[in-house]
């Protein structure tokens, strides 16, 4: 990656003592392979519906974590550019990341954030606190708005378990604009262009102290709504057996719910929209 002499040894910029970030290293010494470098010109914008978009994710707190979700849908203008998309992906053992915009962009960023959590723990010999991390993203987006003022944009959705927080509020999410604005959520969030029928859909479903079952319906329904009300989002789709991704982040750390627990959970909501189209009402 870094320059290396040709015996093939390591530049001297991999023993001299520096930063704990992997991102400003890269800046420093190779600042092509950043994904945030702008493809373009000054001046020249990207042309809508030339890139895939990745749409809808969501999160919310429940019993013991936080779980985080994601339709499958990207679209590139008013074409379905992929079913099959996977827009949610660990971090670390104990942090998720889920993502709305420029897909090739995005999952690029999600790589570096990867390895910035790594590289750190590697130097520091422990690991971010989850605010700490999402500070780190935060930095990343902002390097970032280059691009989204282009018309690159990647909108991120970050969820963790926090062992220091108070017992019950562990489960944490944090949102981001596309300038970098942190911004800590509470109790469940939504994402992308089908967020705000996600967000509705949450608000009458999400109750304190649900369990993980209750936890990926709510999740379902939500994306089914953002699906029934926005064309970009796809929802559950049982010809092609494709169905969005769930994940929950407790103190086990990441786990991703298994394909057939998110097809049984899907083809049971999708039977119990048959009798009731429209989702079910407010939990009292």
């Amino acid at each position: 990656m870094a320059a290396s002499d040709s015996e093939g040894r390591l530049g001297e910029e991999f023993f001299t003592p520096g930063t704990t970030s992997f991102t400003e290293f890269l800046a420093a010494h190779r600042p092509e392979l950043l994904p945030t470098r702008s493809p373009f010109p000054d001046g020249v914008r990207a042309e809508p519906g030339r890139f895939p978009h990745g749409t809808t994710v969501l999160a919310l707190a429940y019993r013991d974590g936080v779980l985080i979700a994601g339709d499958r849908r990207a679209t590139m203008g008013n074409l379905i550019a992929q079913r099959d998309l996977e827009k949610v992906h660990p971090a670390d053992d104990h942090t998720a990341v889920a993502f709305a915009g420029s897909v090739g962009l995005a999952l690029d960023m999600v790589k570096l954030f990867q390895v910035e959590l790594t590289h750190f723990e590697k130097i520091e010999g422990i690991p971010m606190t989850l605010r700490a991390k999402a500070n780190r993203l935060a930095g990343m987006i902002r390097q970032n708005l280059g691009q989204a003022m282009q018309g690159l944009a990647v909108v991120p959705l970050l969820a963790g378990y926090d062992p220091a927080a108070p017992e019950g509020r562990r489960g944490r999410i944090f949102s981001f604009d596309v300038a970098g604005g942190l911004y800590e959520k509470s109790d469940f969030h939504a994402d992308g262009s089908g967020s705000p029928y996600a967000r509705g859909a949450l608000k009458k479903l999400f109750h304190p102290g649900m369990d993980r079952r209750e936890a990926a319906l709510a999740a379902l329904q939500a994306l089914y709504d953002a699906a029934d009300d926005d064309s970009a989002t796809g929802g559950p789709d049982i010809n092609r057996r494709i169905f969005p991704i769930v994940s929950v982040i407790t103190e086990d750390g990441f786990e991703r719910l298994p394909e057939p627990e998110t097809e049984e959970l899907s083809r049971e909501m999708v039977e119990q929209r048959r009798a009731r189209p429209d989702g079910p009402g407010a939990t009292p």
